[in-house]
Formats: C-alpha cells, structure tokens, sequence
C-alpha cells in the first residue's frame, strides 16, 4: 500500500512537472540511417494568433555517430502568399573539449537550437519550414553526401509570453 502511494505520488509530480504551457507546435521527423543532402524535411505550421508573438525553435537529435561539433543547415520559410525567406544557419552540438551539448542521458543527445524570435504569423494560411543540411569538410567544394548520427529533425513553436 506505501509503494502504491509512493508511485502515485511520484507520477502525478512528473505529469505536473511536464506540463508546457509555453509549447504550441512541436513535431519531429526521423532521418533514416544517415540524412541526404538533397533530404528536405518539411514542417507544416498550424494557423496561429496573427496578434500573438512567438519564438520559433529548431531541435536536432544526434548520437555519438555524429562526427562534427557543428551543424550547418539551410531553413526555408514559406509563407502563404508564396515569399520564401532562406536562411543558412551554424549551430555547435559540441564543446571545444568534445562533449556533447544538449540534454539526454545516453549517447544520444537533443539539441533545442534558436531560430527566429518573436515572430508574428500575419498572414492566413498555411506556413511551411523546410530543413536541409548544408555540412561540407574544410577546404571542400562539395558537400556531405551522407550525414550520419542525425537521429531526428524537429521544429518548435513557443509562445514568446503566455497568452
């Protein structure tokens, strides 16, 4: 009867504590066993508040396959009356010293990387988000082909204040 108790008590904290009143859109996508260059993974983003501000995340998941400290990725942002904004974007998933950065308690490790900050979706309809990796070696025109250790690709919308 304590172990019970014990364990109710202990749950209803953890589902307390994982409440996220700041989230709303958060998706993510699998890469296979190693992500293309030429693999677009695309977000569709849900109609939002056009008077609401929001902070826009992009989260990348990787394991000890990952061979570099840094990701540089391309971002499109499509809005519903057909203007696209791209971005080339460099996040470090590495210290200096090679530990990862990031949460997560085994070999892989989650990355929550800022992309744009209190960003207003004025426009009705639907927006899209589309992700490619741009990695290339030092001194190489050509970029990785095969970009293994990527796990998963996600995207993140935040309100910048609660409503």
């Amino acid at each position: 009867m304590v172990n019970l108790r014990f364990f109710l008590i202990v749950f209803i904290i953890i589902g307390i504590l994982s409440c996220d009143d700041k989230q709303v859109f958060d998706e993510y996508q699998t890469v296979a066993d190693a992500w293309e260059i030429n693999e677009k993974v695309s977000f569709t983003i849900p109609e939002l508040d056009s008077l609401q501000d929001y902070n826009l995340f992009i989260n990348v998941r990787n394991n000890n396959s990952y061979r570099y400290s840094n990701l540089f990725l391309i971002s499109e942002m499509k809005f519903p009356n057909g203007k696209v904004i791209t971005d080339t974007l460099e996040y470090r998933l590495a210290a200096p010293d090679g530990q990862w950065l990031g949460t997560g308690f085994s070999e892989l490790k989650e990355n929550k990387l800022w992309y744009k900050e209190k960003v207003k979706f004025k426009e009705q309809g639907q927006y899209m988000i589309t992700l490619q990796h741009a990695m290339r070696k030092n001194g190489e025109v050509n970029g990785i082909t095969s970009l293994e250790g990527i796990t998963d690709i996600g995207f993140r919308i935040e309100y910048a204040q609660n409503p």
